[in-house]
């Protein structure tokens, strides 16, 4: 069932400001980095992140929280002014203020400043609550869902209600649809000595029971999330899709975002968390909280379903090291160990391996009616899933010269029984300086024939 309301996000807003620069020389007076300055942002986070977060595809989004009249909270104000509507409680004290400090984009140093106390919530906090389409806490041990404690407990037994806890924030109410602890909250509200996946999911039941929650997602970084339900139901793992390599800040608050919108709309705990981890994921490589994406509307989002790296960037990377780029292309429409075969010799012989695919116009024009038997989506996903495969490309045309032309890869590989002049890709490499090349090609293995084959087991 899709909520009819506004998602309402409730919980405690920081001011989160990233000094950055370069650290080549140490201070005369003292063994630590002297950090050049070229950088110098602020932004809002914890829930005021994790409600901008929410707010990326256009959705109505309201966020309760506290913020008082000092310097800082107007900063985050006036970030949010035109992304989510907001809803104040009164803050008895100043703004939390979390100050990294960044050498080469690594965090060197962290200052926290500030801090107070919420107040006591008015008639607005209260109407916000009770027309919510789905309630999403992000609490940040700054006691903002206890002051809104009743209201949270009423929404969870109507809406959709998850939580993003914290070691030294406030219990969740009972009947959350959804909460969502990383391993080392996890760890800390569960004691032992265990750190295996089954001492994960150990915890998630417990705290599902404790809690009394339908489900429980333990985050789990790089390796994705662990869906627990109470008692001996059996966990889920839903991995990430790609492992990313960028700032992790933010990443949590990402993954309450869209399991909470996803949760909105009438997804199911296991569709909801497993596009949480999808774009979680996405979030990391795009460069975090801090990067460009969230924060400048030009930039728009980061696309989830995108491959682990990009084919362009990495062709570059690797040619600027001196290292050999290797590109081969196809249809791919049903992988098979002939496929398979190929990628991992192609894979050896240089420092990378990009493969050009076909699209799905492409694909039906070479191949003919019925096909693609797989949508471009899937089968990217598929090669990108390979230990060989570094990279995905797709084009349009019937012919992969064009994107060879951008990608100039220095080898050009195909299987089967061509000869070298006898590929069309040849004479485009040969612009460069790059060498098309033939790899054996197992026998008997072709998509065609896989699908025949299929096809008369499938007929009575």
């Amino acid at each position: 069932m899709t909520a009819t309301g506004p998602l309402v996000v409730v919980g405690d807003t920081l001011l989160d400001q990233d000094i950055e620069g370069e650290a080549g020389r140490l201070a005369p007076d003292a063994p630590a980095p002297v950090v050049d300055v070229h950088t110098d942002r602020s932004r809002p986070g914890g829930a005021g992140l994790t409600a901008a977060l929410a707010a990326r595809d256009g959705r109505e989004v309201v966020l309760v929280t506290a913020l008082g009249r000092d310097e800082a909270a107007d900063t985050v104000r006036g970030a949010l002014r035109d992304r989510v509507t907001l809803v104040e409680l009164p803050l008895d004290g100043t703004l939390p203020v979390k100050t990294r400090v960044l050498a080469g984009r690594r965090p060197l140093v962290r200052i926290d400043r500030g801090g107070g106390s919420p107040g006591a919530p008015g008639d607005a906090v209260r109407a916000a609550l009770a027309g919510a389409g789905a309630v999403l806490v992000a609490d940040y041990g700054r006691h903002t869902a206890l002051a809104v404690h009743a209201e949270l407990a009423a929404s969870a037994r109507r809406v959709p209600l998850v939580w993003d806890p914290h070691p030294k924030g406030d219990t969740p109410v009972a009947g959350a649809r959804l909460v969502t602890p990383n391993a080392a909250e996890a760890r800390a509200l569960v004691p032992g000595t265990g750190t295996a996946l089954a001492d994960d999911a150990r915890r998630g039941r417990v705290l599902a029971e404790r809690w009394r929650a339908a489900t429980v997602a333990v985050t789990l970084g790089a390796r994705g999330a662990l869906l627990t339900r109470p008692a001996t139901a059996t966990p889920m793992l839903l991995p990430a899709p790609y492992p990313a390599d960028g700032d992790p800040c933010g990443a949590g608050d990402c993954f309450a975002a869209v399991a909470a919108a996803a949760l909105a709309d009438g997804a199911l705990p296991e569709e909801a968390v497993e596009r949480a981890v999808a774009e979680a994921a996405a979030f990391v490589a795009a460069g975090g909280a801090g990067g460009t994406a969230l924060w400048d509307p030009a930039a728009g989002p980061a696309d989830p379903g995108r491959p682990p790296s990009d084919a362009f960037a990495l062709a570059r990377e690797v040619r600027a090291r001196g290292g050999t780029v290797v590109a081969t292309g196809g249809c791919f429409d049903l992988l098979h160990a002939g496929h398979v075969g190929l990628l991992e010799s192609a894979r050896r012989i240089g420092d990378c391996l990009i493969v050009c695919v076909n699209s799905d116009a492409s694909l039906a024009r070479r191949k003919g009616p019925g096909r693609p038997l797989n949508p471009l989506a899937d089968r990217i996903r598929v090669l990108a899933a390979l230990g060989s495969v570094d990279a995905v490309a797709p084009f349009e045309e019937d012919t992969p010269e064009a994107l060879l032309e951008e990608l100039r890869p220095d080898i050009w590989v195909k299987g089967g029984d061509y000869a070298v002049e006898d590929l069309p890709e040849a004479e485009t490499l040969r612009r460069w300086g790059g060498q098309a090349l033939v790899l054996p090609y197992l026998q008997g293995r072709s998509t065609t024939g896989l699908a025949r084959r299929a096809a008369r087991s499938a007929t009575p």
